[in-house]
């Protein structure tokens, strides 16, 4: 484990067990954290954790509280992160950032929030049930 704690100047493969999700629908970011003082769009999100575009990565990997939220609706999601690793692209980087507890029914909502844009941005016609089982299986990456 104590790869997974350190921050990566290069890509390393995927660490995620659970299917990622775009964190945009028709092109508007859908998805926000408030982390560090900051309030930023979520690049892609999944039940163990998010990524965000970063001008630079942090120092070193740091455990943070996070307050997620989802655009037009007012329950937020908080608990702790942890960042994970950052890759470099033109404009900064991506940093990635994993999950480590939630308060109260976060991670249920979590779910639920997933669950519903799974449907909303799906191609083709698919039940909740159907989509709950995309959010809860195994990454298709």
């Amino acid at each position: 484990m104590a790869d997974e704690e350190t921050m990566a100047g290069e890509a390393e493969g995927e660490r995620r067990r659970r299917q990622r999700f775009v964190a945009r629908r028709w092109g508007s970011v859908c998805f926000w954290v408030h982390m560090d003082g900051q309030r930023l769009p979520v690049n892609d999100l999944s039940l163990e954790g998010f990524s965000v575009l970063l001008g630079a990565p942090p120092v070193e990997p740091q455990t943070f509280g996070f307050v997620l939220q989802l655009e037009g609706i007012p329950d937020e999601i908080r608990g702790e992160a942890r960042t994970m690793n950052f890759v470099f692209g033109a404009d900064g980087g991506q940093l990635g950032c994993r999950f480590l507890s939630f308060e109260g029914e976060g991670a249920a909502r979590l779910h639920d929030w997933l669950t519903i844009h799974v449907i909303a941005t799906a191609t083709v016609r698919i039940s909740e049930k159907e989509a709950a089982a995309i959010v809860s299986g195994p990454s298709l990456v």
